[in-house]
């Protein structure tokens, strides 16, 4: 049961997009896959959720987080052996568990918290709110966004993940994105 949130073995570099909502991250993954020519992986939670969305007007609830975390790494897992060069990740385990803690009484199940603090990834990407917020169904705290932001900033801290910030316009942020990959691709 636990292997589903576990990480397979991979050759290739990885690199989480990681902050608020709204600020950024699909944007730039989606950027940083096509100047790498390789792949990105997307937000598994928003299908999910919006989906949930659609069909019962209801938004996330704590029974949620398995199946978001179990969808989230078959979706990495599968696209890790489509490169050998870098795996662009929208998002992590880690991030869904700074939102469990976040919204639900700073509770977050225990298999959850286990591997998003045992994968690995070699570098994060914090993004940080100097973006627009941009309203949807599933966005709900803009008012928030800077506590927010100093949720997930202290998380990475907390469980020593090495980071980079990200700050300025989507030109800015991936000439900055692409100066750290490019550092860690001559390793």
């Amino acid at each position: 049961m636990e292997e589903k949130y576990k990480q397979q073995p991979a050759n290739c570099i990885k690199v989480v997009l990681f902050g608020p909502e709204s600020t950024g991250k699909t944007t730039l993954s989606k950027q940083l896959a096509r100047y790498y020519d390789s792949v990105w992986v997307p937000e598994y939670a928003r299908e999910y959720l919006q989906n949930k969305w659609n069909n019962e007007r209801k938004t996330c609830e704590p029974d949620d987080l398995l199946p978001i975390a179990e969808g989230q790494m078959r979706l990495e897992n599968k696209l890790a052996k489509k490169t050998d060069t870098i795996l662009i990740c929208d998002t992590d385990l880690l991030e869904t568990k700074v939102y469990s803690e976040a919204y639900y009484l700073g509770s977050c199940d225990p298999l959850l918290e286990k591997y998003a603090l045992e994968n690995t990834y070699d570098l994060y990407f914090l993004t940080y709110i100097d973006t627009p917020w941009e309203a949807d169904d599933l966005r709900d705290r803009p008012e928030e966004r800077k506590t927010m932001f100093e949720v997930f900033q202290n998380e990475l801290i907390k469980s020593k993940k090495h980071y980079v910030l990200l700050k300025g316009d989507k030109k800015e942020r991936l000439e900055t994105a692409v100066i750290h990959i490019d550092k860690l691709l001559k390793r």
